[in-house]
């Protein structure tokens, strides 16, 4: 058949003719020998937009990115969950002081868990228990041939700002993705630090640490400088970047003071800013820092520091006796270590602020939360001052008046009940006698005791920040209050 010049034929005739029959066979043929290039290229363009291989019978692989350092890490070793087994720990120590701090890293380092050195100036003496609960130490290199041109410092600071470089030079740092430097004198909650480095990607450049508590520290040294002796912790990446220009770098920068603004310096020459993160506490304060860890920010608690310079954290015992007593509901909730909740007990116009695992303060009158949120200024600046206008964040007067003075209770005990899959800390009342007062209201000195429970969140700072909510329970005892914590429900907030 022709129409308009195209020949159609229909092979589904049951009589064709022999002439139709021929012209259906060579047009198919034709069809077929000018389709075949066409399929080719096209399986060829697919298979090259998606990376498809042409080997081993394997349609699919996984592409890994090339990392900042230029190597190519292992698929297996991307998707690897951070665990304390990729972090090295870097202690600037002192010898002279070393019988003293040591006992402040035996609270935190797990010796058969982690990886990481002490760095000293010179040799010390040590028996064969302290070698089990302490990291390997190494004395530091000689930096005679670099200039130290600050009247009001010291030279070590020389030798800690390259305790990054000297320890990834000892080489066998096979799976390392971070380091982490501290002072002796610095206490770690080491799975709040795992959570938080969890949440960067290690194959990148990243600096990341705190600033001072105290505002005209930060104007004197800077806002985008991670304080050491609180902590910070560098990429491994960016660790290898700054061991090849450190030493040159160092010898720009002769006046100034310390380790950690001359580690900043170098950063500002590799162009990596800090990366805030709250929770690493350099505690550039003086006296009672009650009020600090009573209103913990919404943040992991990581570090904490100047632990010879403060008040031991509780009161009657002394300073490494005090951090002991927090190991435990470390053990059973790191996540929820000093994380404040506030409520109101509403039928005897009462605030309760709960700081979980540390203490809990009962106010007299329904105070809003904003205020509460509020670190009480228990404590002097790094000036000496006690007014508040030194620090670096909003404070407020332990107490307004006499009335207002909080019943105080710290914690006494912590335990886990597999019954109710929650945990269960126990606060007793630390005041022995309670200040006059002329409201006429039920006087909150009347608890003796506050008990707690609590379902473990190991996930907590997975998600976006929010503060545990609190609900004050009927209790039986006389004498005890029973609060409740756990995460907000739908439409549960904190309101007067």
């Amino acid at each position: 058949m022709k129409d308009q010049g195209y020949i159609f034929c229909d092979c589904n005739m049951k009589t064709p003719s022999p002439s139709s029959s021929h012209i259906c066979k060579l047009m198919f043929i034709l069809i077929l020998f000018l389709s075949l290039p066409y399929i080719f290229y096209s399986l060829s363009f697919l298979s090259s937009s998606l990376n498809l291989p042409t080997q081993n019978n394997n349609p699919f692989r996984v592409v890994s990115h090339h990392s900042a350092s230029g190597n190519s890490p292992s698929v297996a070793q991307n998707l690897e969950k951070t665990t304390l087994k990729h972090v090295v720990f870097g202690i600037g120590a002192s010898a002279k002081l070393w019988d003293r701090r040591k006992n402040y890293i035996k609270l935190w380092w797990r010796p058969h868990e982690m990886r990481g050195f002490v760095w000293l100036d010179k040799p010390v003496e040590t028996d064969a228990s302290d070698d089990c609960l302490l990291p390997p130490r190494k004395i530091s290199g000689d930096t005679s041939r670099f200039e130290y041109r600050n009247s009001d410092g010291h030279r070590s600071a020389l030798r800690i700002s390259r305790i990054v470089s000297e320890t990834l030079r000892l080489g066998n740092m096979e799976g390392v993705r971070w380091f982490v430097m501290g002072d002796d004198d610095t206490v770690f909650v080491p799975d709040n630090l795992i959570s938080v480095l969890s949440k960067y990607d290690h194959n990148q450049f990243y600096y990341i640490g705190s600033s001072s508590e105290s505002h005209l520290q930060n104007i004197n040294f800077s806002y985008g400088m991670a304080y050491g002796g609180g902590g910070f912790a560098i990429s491994y990446p960016l660790a290898k970047a700054l061991e090849k220009m450190q030493d040159r770098c160092m010898q720009r920068y002769p006046k100034l003071y310390g380790s950690d603004d001359r580690i900043h310096a170098c950063m500002t020459e590799l162009g990596v800013p800090l990366t805030k993160q709250p929770g690493f506490h350099q505690f550039d304060v003086y006296g009672n820092v009650y009020g600090l860890l009573a209103a913990h920010p919404i943040a992991p608690l990581i570090s904490l520091h100047h632990l010879d310079l403060v008040d031991p954290i509780f009161p009657d015992v002394g300073r490494v006796d005090g951090l002991m007593r927090l190991k435990l509901p470390t053990q059973l909730d790191s996540a929820a270590l000093m994380q404040q909740s506030i409520c109101y007990d509403k039928s005897r116009n009462w605030t309760v602020s709960l700081s979980w695992g540390y203490t809990v303060q009962i106010f007299r009158g329904l105070i809003p939360a904003r205020e509460i949120e509020m670190p009480a200024r228990t404590f002097l600046d790094w000036y000496m001052r006690s007014d508040g206008s030194g620090s670096t964040f909003n404070s407020r007067p332990f107490s307004k008046n006499r009335c207002q003075t909080p019943s105080v209770y710290f914690l006494s005990n912590a335990f886990f009940s597999s019954e109710i899959n929650k945990t269960g800390t126990e606060y007793v009342r630390f005041q022995r006698s309670s200040p006059s007062c002329s409201w006429e209201m039920e006087n909150p000195y009347l608890i003796h005791r506050v008990e707690v429970s609590k379902k473990p969140d190991p996930f907590l700072w997975d998600k976006p920040p929010r503060r545990n909510c609190c609900r004050v329970l009927p209790a039986t005892k006389k004498g005890t209050m029973v609060v409740d914590v756990g995460t907000c429900q739908e439409d549960e907030t904190i309101e007067l």
